[in-house]
């Protein structure tokens, strides 16, 4: 899974939720909780917008990769 690639990359990251979005069912948002590290975040989130692509042009799905929370995590 493509998620796996982001995590092998930024194990610090820890995934929250996959949801569908509200508007198009071919959009899905997956929330992680991000690097506390700005510069960890800004690598994360360029290696985060290549697998969005891949995943776009392998399976047809826009992906949305944004941030969440730990109380998010628990409530899922």
């Amino acid at each position: 899974m493509k998620i796996e690639q982001l995590k092998q990359q930024s194990p610090e990251i820890e995934l929250v939720d996959i949801v569908e979005s509200g508007v198009y069912p071919d959009h899905l948002w997956v929330e992680i909780i991000m690097p506390e590290d700005e510069d960890r975040e800004i690598e994360m989130g360029h290696l985060a917008a290549e697998l969005s692509t891949d995943i776009l042009v392998d399976y047809g799905y826009h992906i949305t990769i944004s941030s969440g929370t730990r109380l998010e995590k628990k409530a899922a």
